[in-house]
């Protein structure tokens, strides 16, 4: 423990006495850069008196700058949690106060203590992250983000360049967990990666897209609140750290699922960010994510062996484990294109959600779906009942040649992509095979009887597609002509037809 640490010790003291509560226990909980003390309803938390190359918190004007920042930067994403920032005192008798009249020696950041066992974290660990409140995720990510304050002259590939410097000196600060010549290889590779984007990421800024965002978003920053996700613990110290690309932001929160295994969350977070967004530029943007999701990856790393060093449990092994996920995520596979098609009701829609995270690049393909493009065209949402010219066929051509034009900037980006939709026509069949530009393509048209798809869109709720009973009886005089894709029997559960189409995408 430094010097100014011990300095604390009569405050932390202080705070971790159920006395300074009104006699309720307290919990206190220790992070590299902080103090979390939890009693009744109430957290306080301070910061340690530290100074680390990405912070410094080592003397208390310091402290109390970071707190009243921290304050201001969380609360717009928390308003429920986040009270004040509150001074320590100790009165000319010695004795300590919160929020007393004496000289302030330590601050804090005064929050409403929530069920910490309800961060995503905690929840993560137990595999509750379900389809659900992955979805409510990626909502909420995309809400935050479009509150941002757009950064203007941020120069973010610059910062970036920085930061891939910063964790090659820090990454080999722990010869012990990281090897040498393993950094020297992941720097290298990151460096190339960034060097590949570096325009890509620059037209961005310009456009608007590199804003001051959470900076931190990682499981354990968000927490379930009433049963909707809340974003908290921004980071405050260096508003530079928490300025960049809003998928870079993103980032942080898909490497951590999929670094948890939780790739199906990860895959419906980015395909809901993606859809509640609408900017088709992003999908150009995806061939940073590679980069993005690496450089999260090792600054976890870096983090967990900072929290190491303070004797945390678990930290070496988590080190380790970020390190090796950053060096495999910036090796992706190569893209597919898979088309999803058949009549309303064959379950075209579940199978390409079920499939998405199965196919590589993580966290896996981007569905495109005409039912959600039809809605964006008419800036309706998903739910809403379109009317019947909204189904005109000069309009189900601009449908088609959006998907077309997406599913290009996805592949294009060197990410996989599964284009949902009836696929009837044979020359609407044979313009998505070309639309991979070289791209592997693999085509599945589902099949099922009417009784099976009557009784299933018969039975949506809140769905995007507005086919109903007559437009599935009506589908059965269609001509499909010569069908070279690979026909699946989806007559049966969604299980079994996950499975036959995964035995025909060679991912059984």
């Amino acid at each position: 423990m430094s010097p100014a640490e011990t300095s604390q010790q009569a405050v932390i003291d202080f705070l971790g006495d159920p006395a300074t509560h009104g006699g309720a226990p307290v919990k206190r909980i220790d992070t590299h850069a902080a103090t979390v003390f939890l009693a009744g309803s109430r957290a306080l938390k301070i910061k340690r008196a530290v100074r680390f190359p990405f912070l410094d918190y080592s003397t208390l004007a310091k402290r109390k700058a970071a707190c009243m920042a921290e304050l201001e930067v969380n609360h717009p994403y928390a308003p429920a949690i986040y009270r004040r920032a509150v001074a320590i005192t100790r009165a000319d008798d010695g004795t300590l106060a919160i929020g007393g009249k004496g000289e302030p020696v330590e601050w804090a950041v005064e929050m409403r203590r929530f069920d910490e066992t309800q961060t995503l974290d905690h929840l993560a660990e137990s595999r509750r992250i379900d389809d659900v409140l992955a979805d409510a995720l990626g909502r909420a990510v995309a809400r935050a983000h479009a509150a941002a304050p757009i950064a203007k002259a941020a120069d973010f590939t610059h910062a970036l360049s920085e930061i891939i410097a910063q964790n090659d000196v820090e990454l080999r600060a722990a010869p012990e967990l990281f090897p040498p010549r393993t950094v020297s290889a992941l720097t290298d590779a990151t460096r190339g990666a960034f060097e590949r984007v570096r325009a890509l990421l620059a037209a961005r800024e310009r456009a608007g897209r590199v804003a001051r965002g959470h900076g931190d978003l990682h499981l354990g920053n968000i927490v379930l609140l009433d049963g909707v996700p809340v974003l908290f613990d921004a980071i405050e110290f260096d508003p530079k750290i928490a300025t960049g690309d809003v998928l870079y932001d993103l980032a942080f929160l898909l490497m951590d699922l999929i670094e948890r295994k939780l790739t199906q969350a990860a895959n419906i977070v980015l395909n809901r960010y993606l859809n509640e967004t609408r900017r088709a530029e992003d999908l150009d943007a995806l061939a940073a994510l590679p980069l993005f999701l690496s450089l999260r990856a090792a600054i976890r790393a870096k983090v967990a062996a900072a929290r190491r060093a303070l004797g945390a449990a678990g930290a070496e092994q988590s080190a380790r484990d970020y390190f090796a996920l950053a060096g495999k995520l910036l090796a992706p596979q190569p893209p597919i294109l898979v088309a999803v098609g058949g009549l309303s009701g064959t379950g075209k829609s579940l199978l390409a959600r079920a499939l998405a995270a199965e196919i590589l690049p993580e966290p896996g393909a981007v569905v495109l779906r005409s039912d959600v493009e039809r809605k964006v065209l008419f800036a309706a949402a998903e739910a809403d009942r379109l009317p019947e010219t909204a189904y005109a066929r000069d309009v189900t051509t601009q449908v088609y040649a959006a998907l077309i034009d997406k599913a290009r900037r996805v592949t294009g980006a060197g990410h996989s992509a599964i284009v949902d939709t009836v696929f009837a026509d044979a020359g609407e069949r044979a313009a998505i095979v070309k639309a991979g530009d070289g791209v592997a393509f693999h085509g599945l048209f589902l099949t099922a009887d009417l009784a099976t798809r009557l009784s299933r869109v018969g039975g949506r709720k809140d769905d995007a597609s507005d086919a109903d009973a007559a437009v599935a009886r009506r589908q059965e005089q269609y001509d499909l002509g010569a069908m070279q894709w690979t026909l699946v029997d989806a007559s049966g559960s969604p299980e079994q037809t996950l499975r036959r189409a995964k035995a025909a995408l060679g991912l059984a």
